[in-house]
């Protein structure tokens, strides 16, 4: 069978277990990107089995649906102002599925593509000009499983970069009420990104997130009322794999609400 570059395919030796899409082809070599999982890899072509186009359009529209259903607000004698968000992604695509994730959830919201090992180099400058309520550091990352030590940031692939990253963050500001930090990407040193400063992380149990997870967290912050705690648990359980994907600390929201309308 001939595969191509843009071709929606599974791996065979995983049970065919995540839809990927087809980024490139080098002699047996395809590179992968994972279609909904911030996930990249790489088999030979033999390993591959083609799959049906995913309409990611319709199912990022099934998220924001059931996320908007969450949200009980009274419009008819309140108003709200949401918090502000920065969203640094080293993914495009996975970025641009996050704004318009929060544009269709009505928050206001920027978005900086940059790669994982430089964002801790530019995060600063960013945040003394966006000033956010709540920042997102994300991209890809992987834990390479051929080692027990999940303490070892060597054996991570951006863990070490996120965690600076953070802690470059937390020089502009300490407070974790004052600006709120959602980082880390699929199969994350969680540990090490709470320890770091972040008030959410991925990923406790080491597996994959969705691309959608950090956005999903830093929307239910924002659209949370200024000076109440959250429900750490309900808004976790929003995301695809709850506690075993990402995990955080009991935070105050971002949201102020105004009377009258």
């Amino acid at each position: 069978m001939n595969f191509n570059i843009g071709d929606i395919v599974s791996r065979k030796s995983y049970n065919n277990d995540i839809i990927f899409q087809i980024i490139d082809i080098t002699d047996n070599i395809v590179t992968l990107k994972g279609v909904d999982l911030r996930l990249y890899a790489d088999c030979v072509i033999d390993d591959l089995k083609k799959e049906k186009t995913l309409d990611v359009v319709k199912t990022d529209r099934e998220i924001i649906n059931k996320n908007l259903k969450s949200i009980d607000l009274n419009r008819d004698d309140y108003f709200y102002l949401p918090g502000k968000i920065l969203h640094i992604d080293a993914d495009k695509d996975y970025l641009q599925r996050c704004i318009n994730f929060y544009h269709d959830l009505n928050v206001q919201s920027y978005g900086l593509i940059i790669d994982e090992k430089d964002i801790h180099k530019e995060i600063i400058k960013y945040l003394q000009e966006y000033k956010p309520d709540i920042l997102v550091i994300t991209g890809h990352d992987a834990y390479h499983k051929n080692s027990d030590d999940k303490t070892d940031l060597n054996n991570y692939q951006n863990s070490g970069n996120f965690i600076k990253a953070v802690k470059e963050a937390r020089k502009y500001e300490k407070d974790q009420n004052k600006l709120i930090i959602i980082s880390g990407a699929c199969q994350s040193n969680y540990e090490e990104l709470i320890k770091a400063g972040s008030n959410f992380a991925s990923s406790p149990k080491r597996i994959n997130i969705h691309a959608l997870d950090p956005a999903i967290i830093a929307s239910s912050i924002a659209l949370s009322e200024k000076n109440k705690s959250i429900d750490l648990l309900a808004m976790i359980e929003k995301t695809k794999y709850g506690s075993d994907g990402i995990g955080g600390i009991i935070t105050d929201g971002t949201m102020f609400v105004g009377y009258p309308r």
